[in-house]
C-alpha cells in the first residue's frame, strides 16, 4: 500500500503523455495551501489582465488562492498568422493586442470557436479564435 502522501502527489490524469504539462512546469506558484481553506475577502483582481481566472474556471496554479468550480492545466498552442488576442470571445470584442505567428498561447478553455487562455510572452489573458491556433505536439 503506498504512503498516503505519495498517493496524494501522484498525477490524477495523463495529458496525452506530455510531462511538460505538469504543475511543476507552470509559471504560477505551485505551493499547496495548508490548513482549512476559507473565503475571507473578495478576490484580489488588481492584475486582472494577467490573471488567468474567470468566474467558472482558473489556471491550476491558482488553486487555493481563487475559489472557482473548475481548474485547468494549460494546453500550449502555437499561434498562426493574423491572430488577435481579444477581451471577449466574439469578433467585435476589444482587441488587446496582435499575436505574432509562432507565439505560444496557453489554452485553458475552448468553446464556441474561441480559446480562452494566456499568452506565454507577456502573460496577458484573453480570447483567440480557435482556427488561429495549432496544438503543439
Amino acid at each position: 500500500m503506498p504512503d498516503s502522501a505519495d498517493a496524494a502527489n501522484r498525477p490524477a490524469f495523463l495529458l496525452r503523455g506530455h510531462p511538460e504539462l505538469t504543475v511543476e512546469a507552470m509559471p504560477l506558484s505551485t505551493e499547496l495551501p495548508s490548513g482549512q481553506l476559507q473565503l475571507s475577502r473578495p478576490a484580489d483582481r488588481s492584475d486582472k489582465p494577467h490573471l488567468p481566472v474567470r468566474g467558472d474556471l482558473a489556471h491550476i496554479g491558482l488553486a487555493g488562492k481563487y475559489f472557482v468550480p473548475h481548474y485547468a492545466v494549460p494546453m500550449p498552442h502555437a499561434v498562426k498568422s493574423g491572430a488577435v488576442l481579444r477581451g471577449a470571445g466574439k469578433a467585435d470584442a476589444a482587441e488587446l493586442r496582435a499575436l505574432a505567428a509562432g507565439e505560444m498561447f496557453d489554452v485553458l478553455d475552448m468553446a464556441g470557436g474561441w480559446a480562452w487562455g494566456q499568452a506565454q510572452s507577456d502573460q496577458l489573458v484573453g480570447y483567440v479564435e480557435v482556427g488561429k491556433l495549432e496544438a503543439v505536439a
